[in-house]
C-alpha cells in the first residue's frame, strides 16, 4: 500500500469513524466491576440506553457483536419448530434469517428484490392467512447496510395490528439506531437489536436488545436452551447497575459518552442531520449521472447510499482506486451485489465538511478508474446542503 499524508477516510457505512471524545473516554484506567463506582457507571449506560432507544422498559447490554444481539433475541423468545415470518430485503436480512434457521427455527422468507425495504402489505396479508397463529414473531432489519434501504416499521406495526395477529415485532437497528428515527415504546416493538459501531460511534464490541413487557413473558416459556445469552440473568444484577459476568469497562465508558454526545446534539437534529448528508450524498449521485440502488424515495437510507455501477465497471476496481490514489475507504457490494455497488457512508459523526472531502475522493476516484460519469456531483451536494441550511436558517429565524 503506498503511504499517505493526512487522516484516513472511513466512508463505509460501518464501523463509524471514533470521535476524539469517545477514545479519550475509553482511556480511563479498568475499575473494579463489582464496586459501588461500576455500579453508577452502570446504572448511568443503562438509563442512558432507554433514552436512544426511546423506551421506558429494559435494555440489555451484551459484550458482543450484533449478530450475538441477533442470537440473543432469538434464544430468549422462540422455541426449536417455531415459525418466523422474515423479508429478504438485503445481506444482513437473510444472514438473520440463516441463523434462525440454524437454531431450529422454521422461517418464512418474503423474497425480495434488494432495492426495496419490507412490504408492510405482504405481512399484513401473510399474516392474515395464519389463522392458527402458528407465526410466532416478524423479524424485520430496519436499516439494510448492505443496500441502502430502509424499513418502514410505524406502518409495518400498523400491518400486524390490522391482521389482528399476536406475533412478536423483533426489528434489527444495527445500522439504524443513533441515525434514524426509532421509537421502540411507540412503534410497539417488541425487540430492538443494535450494537455499537454505528450510530453509537463506538468500536464493534457492545450488542443490544431492548425488551416489551410481551417479549419478557415469551422468554419465561420459550425452550430454546441459552446461558450466555440469558435475559434473565442479565436482568437481575443489571437493576444495581451490575452484570453476571466481566463486562467491556472501557466500552461501557464510551458508550456513557457516546449517548451524552447525542443527547447534547439532540436526537431530532442528529437524525435531521443524517436526512440532510444523504439527500446531498443523492444529488451527487445523481448530478454523476450514476443511479442509487434504493428505488422508493420513503425508504432512502440517512446511514448510507449504495450506488449502482455502470455495466462493465467493477466497484472493487473502483473501491481500490480510490483507496490508494485518495486513502479513503468505501463500502464494499455484499454477496449478490459484489462488485456491482459501492456504499458511501455518512453516519456517525459525519458532517457537512467532512461529506464534501468524502464526496470529493469519489468524484476524482470515478475519473481516475475510468468510469464514466458526469462532473459535479460535488456541486451539486453542497448546493444541496447550502440550500437547506438556508432553509432551516429561515425557519429558526421566523421561530
Amino acid at each position: 500500500m503506498p503511504s499517505h499524508n493526512g487522516r484516513h477516510f472511513l466512508q463505509i457505512p460501518g464501523p463509524s469513524p471514533v470521535p476524539e471524545r469517545l477514545l479519550r473516554a475509553m482511556s480511563m484506567q479498568v475499575i473494579d466491576h463489582r464496586s459501588a463506582e461500576f455500579g453508577a457507571l452502570g446504572k448511568q449506560v443503562l438509563e442512558g440506553c432507554q433514552a436512544i432507544f426511546k423506551t421506558s422498559g429494559p435494555v440489555v447490554i451484551y459484550p458482543s457483536s450484533g449478530t450475538g444481539a441477533w442470537e440473543a433475541a432469538i434464544a430468549n423468545t422462540l422455541s426449536p419448530g417455531d415459525k418466523v415470518l422474515m423479508v429478504e430485503t438485503g445481506h444482513f436480512a437473510t444472514l438473520w434469517r440463516n441463523m434462525a434457521a440454524r437454531l431450529g427455527i422454521e422461517v418464512d422468507f418474503i423474497g425480495g428484490d434488494w432495492r426495496h425495504g419490507a412490504d408492510p402489505a405482504a405481512l399484513e396479508a401473510r399474516l392474515a392467512e395464519d389463522n392458527a397463529h402458528a407465526i410466532k414473531a416478524v423479524m424485520v432489519v430496519h436499516n439494510e447496510t448492505s443496500t441502502g434501504v430502509t424499513s418502514r416499521i410505524p406502518e409495518i406495526r400498523k400491518a400486524i395490528d390490522a391482521a389482528a395477529h399476536p406475533a412478536l415485532l423483533m426489528v434489527d437497528t444495527i445500522s439504524s439506531l443513533g441515525s434514524v428515527d426509532y421509537r421502540h415504546d411507540e412503534w410497539q416493538v417488541d425487540v430492538t437489536v443494535s450494537c455499537s459501531q454505528k450510530g453509537l460511534m463506538l468500536p464493534p464490541g457492545l450488542g443490544f436488545n431492548a425488551l416489551s413487557q410481551k417479549a419478557i413473558a415469551a422468554s419465561k416459556t420459550n425452550s430454546l436452551r441459552r446461558s450466555y445469552w440469558d435475559w434473565e440473568e442479565m436482568l437481575k444484577p443489571n437493576a444495581n447497575g451490575f452484570f453476571p459476568y466481566t463486562p467491556a469497562t472501557n466500552l461501557l465508558y464510551g458508550l456513557r459518552e457516546a449517548i451524552a454526545m447525542l443527547l447534547e446534539e439532540g436526537l431530532d437534529e442528529v437524525f435531521d442531520r443524517h436526512r440532510r448528508l444523504a439527500a446531498a450524498t443523492r444529488a451527487a449521485v445523481g448530478a454523476w449521472g450514476l443511479e442509487v440502488l434504493c428505488q422508493d424515495p420513503r425508504e432512502y437510507s440517512p446511514v448510507l447510499t449504495a450506488v449502482v455501477m455502470p455495466p462493465g465497471h467493477d466497484a472493487d476496481a473502483f473501491r481500490k482506486v480510490v483507496l490508494e490514489k485518495y486513502n479513503m475507504s468505501l463500502g464494499a457490494g455484499l454477496s449478490k451485489l459484489a462488485g456491482k455497488v459501492f456504499r458511501i457512508g455518512h453516519l456517525g459523526e459525519c458532517n457537512d465538511l467532512t461529506l464534501i472531502g468524502a464526496l470529493s475522493g469519489v468524484e476524482m476516484g470515478l475519473a481516475a478508474a475510468g468510469v464514466p460519469h458526469r462532473r459535479g456531483g460535488v456541486q451539486a451536494a453542497m448546493d444541496e446542503l447550502e440550500g437547506r441550511s438556508l432553509a432551516n436558517s429561515e425557519t429558526a429565524a421566523v421561530a
